[in-house]
């Protein structure tokens, strides 16, 4: 084994009728460090899956040696002892996930449909943030069902495996301009920015500007600057308790009304009903 395993699976399976996926869900929970002890030395039978938001957790798996920082994931196997190796400093915090996978030894060539790296810097840091204060917040509820859960972690292992397939998709050729454009917008978003002021600040006819950025991103403008006001709207709802109107001022918007409209269009909740979703912190026992 090397010190970067790839695991592969096959989540076709959950697509037909009465098939059972190949993953079984666990236990999850955040940890959060006050500063004291070490992760415990141990063997389990099934995956643990950690996601570090911040400090750095370092960590032994067997002979392979592992430092995880903030925005990193890391797979630790079944059947294989891991161990701290040094203890928790005072600002680590991180999601874990334990699960299992079915083999279907009938099939043993079946191709498989993902591949999650045993240790990766995650793509979409805040995307995967979402996903496991989903499955927290699920986790509580009674009516969570086995489907479920396993359906979400499948969705968790996806959002990870994009550590692997952003390195290895075709580089997609874009406009300089467009490209600008969008570093623009990344950067500035939380200002009053327009399609206008872009294409000015940048030194292009405005209608150009607005035919290439959508021919190179799918999308206007106008979206591109939603969806980043968006991203840190997010951001200010899960990590903050400031109220609507603080948020959308921060986040570029004028008018709290307009703000919440266009968070709902986005995301079929309002602000406050997003943040009741994913603020909950919970820290169960690791």
């Amino acid at each position: 084994m090397t010190n970067n395993d790839i695991l592969p699976l096959d989540i076709s399976a959950i697509h037909q009728r009465g098939a059972a996926s190949p993953i079984h869900a666990g236990d999850a929970g955040q940890f959060l460090s006050r500063g004291i002890g070490r992760h415990p030395s141990r063997i389990l039978s099934h995956f643990d899956l950690i996601y570090v938001q911040s400090g750095v957790l370092r960590i032994q798996e067997d002979s392979a040696a592992f430092e995880v920082k903030g925005g990193e994931s890391l797979l630790l196997w079944p059947g294989r002892r891991h161990w701290g190796t040094e203890d928790y400093p005072p600002d680590l915090a991180f999601y874990w996930l334990h699960f299992a996978i079915r083999t279907d030894e009938s099939d043993p060539q079946i191709s498989p449909a993902i591949s999650v790296p045993q240790h990766a810097v995650v793509a979409r840091p805040r995307q995967l943030t979402e996903l496991f204060r989903r499955y927290l917040d699920d986790q509580e509820s009674p009516d969570r069902d086995q489907l479920s859960a396993d359906l979400m972690v499948s969705l968790i292992l996806c959002e990870i495996s994009r550590a692997i397939r952003s390195g290895t998709e075709p580089v997609v050729e874009r406009s300089p301009l467009a490209n600008l454009a969008k570093q623009f917008i990344q950067a500035n978003s939380h200002l009053p920015i327009t399609t206008s002021s872009i294409a000015k600040s940048i030194d292009v006819n405005p209608n150009y500007l607005s035919r290439i950025f959508r021919r190179d991103f799918g999308i206007t403008v106008t979206d591109a600057i939603h969806q980043s006001r968006m991203a840190q709207a997010r951001f200010y709802l899960m990590e903050n308790d400031y109220n609507v109107e603080t948020i959308a001022r921060l986040c570029g918007y004028d008018s709290a009304i307009y703000f919440r409209r266009v968070f709902h269009r986005l995301h079929a909740m309002s602000p406050l009903e997003y943040r009741r979703l994913y603020l909950k912190v919970h820290v169960i026992g690791y």
